[in-house]
């Protein structure tokens, strides 16, 4: 197991130098990244899946909204409760951002054999139902 753990860090550190690209801080896009795959949240539960306090998730979001990233809208369910959405801005620049991943995992496994990427598709699939 300290096997995949430690090829998921790699990963990840490999892939994370594109996303300097974005031109936002690591929490910004992390936050932002939640919005856009996961859709809209309430504060609280946008700060619970990030895993940070509601201050510093607040703040956050006050960021991305001044760069016009996301918007705080009334919930149509509810209009006491306020939802963090991300703009079409928003959703734009991050899914440049992972386009720019998805090439560089690309341009690493392009030289691997048939057999190998389909291994590499299945784990993915494993590991996406633990998650």
């Amino acid at each position: 197991m300290s096997s995949i753990h430690s090829a998921a860090i790699h990963l990840l550190r490999r892939v994370r130098v594109v996303d300097e690209e974005l031109g936002i801080s690591p929490a910004r896009a992390s936050a932002l990244s939640v919005l856009v795959f996961g859709g809209p949240l309430p504060i609280g539960r946008l700060a619970a899946a990030e895993q940070v306090s509601p201050p510093a998730i607040t703040k956050t979001v006050a960021a991305l909204e001044a760069d016009g990233l996301a918007e705080r809208v009334r919930s149509d369910e509810d209009r006491r409760v306020v939802l963090v959405r991300a703009t079409p801005a928003g959703r734009a620049l991050l899914e440049r951002g992972r386009a720019a991943r998805v090439r560089v995992i690309a341009g690493m496994i392009a030289g691997l054999s048939d057999r190998d990427r389909r291994t590499l598709d299945r784990a993915a699939a494993v590991i996406a139902t633990l998650l």
